[in-house]
């Protein structure tokens, strides 16, 4: 177990450094007036940003093993990916029939359409969550929970999270409806609040960061790339879905009491 002076050292050390890199991107991304500049260029760089801070101070301080490379039992996996479609599917399927939004069966994908979406877009995703995940859970997570246990560890690091994503909704393209920015990033901490718990669960119950790529890939993927499309606005349905909506924040809230209960039945070696 690493001292607890050692730990505020290398956590400090990563935010500085998480700082400055994305702070580059901010300014790029805010300068250029969209986040889909250059295909998306900056904004893979400002998700890299975690991850190459972690990875510089995992090779200096000689712990590059401890990020959670190994990829866990399948349990993990297969609970990473099906989530986001559990958490979120209810709530497109309740707008669609209730006429908040109107489901679009013009851009409904076809049965192989939808397979090769379920894993080829979930795989290229993978590589951007990447760079966020070997930051967020690979690197902060363990050392924030070794000082203050699970639940004030999960609930840091999303507060983290949510600050980190905040100049691309206020002052970027990041949040496209037409709600109010205080309300978009009011949903939005409600949301990442919530699905942090199960982040955290199956980084730290599996000891790999991979969960938690999957899981932060199948998020974007399905929500972002598929649920949202799908979805037809009737008036007031940004109000209800995606990351900016109230549906999927009382979601999310569900999602992270069932998977706080979960966190703190975990054995003291799964948090040390």
């Amino acid at each position: 177990m690493q001292t607890t002076q050692q730990n505020r050292k290398e956590i400090l050390y990563f935010l500085a450094i998480t700082l400055f890199l994305s702070s580059i991107f901010y300014a790029l991304i805010i300068q250029a007036g969209s986040m889909q500049t250059l295909g998306g260029l900056y904004v893979l760089g400002l998700m890299w940003s975690p991850g190459a801070a972690a990875i510089v101070l995992s090779l200096v301080f000689k712990k590059s093993r401890a990020l959670g490379w190994r990829p866990g039992k399948p349990r993990y996996l297969l609970t990473a990916y099906f989530l986001p479609i559990a958490y979120s599917l209810p709530v497109y399927a309740l707008v669609w029939l209730t006429g908040l939004g109107k489901l679009d069966l013009a851009n409904l994908p076809s049965v192989p359409g939808l397979l090769t979406f379920a894993i080829g877009t979930v795989l290229l995703s993978m590589f951007s969550a990447l760079g966020e995940e070997i930051g967020w859970r690979g690197f902060l997570l363990p050392r924030l929970t070794q000082l203050m246990g699970f639940t004030r560890a999960t609930l840091l690091s999303g507060l983290i999270w949510v600050l980190w994503h905040s100049p691309l909704i206020l002052f970027a393209d990041y949040d496209t409806g037409d709600t109010p920015a205080a309300y978009a990033l009011l949903c939005f901490f409600i949301l990442v609040l919530g699905i942090s718990f199960a982040f955290a669960y199956l980084r730290l119950a599996s000891a790999s960061l991979w969960p938690a790529v999957l899981l932060h890939a199948s998020h974007n993927a399905f929500i972002q790339g598929l649920f949202n499309p799908l979805t037809l606005n009737t008036g007031s349905t940004t109000w209800w879905i995606g990351e900016f909506g109230a549906g999927l924040a009382i979601s999310a809230i569900l999602v992270g009491l069932i998977f706080w209960q979960l966190g703190r039945k975990l054995p003291p070696d799964k948090i040390s």
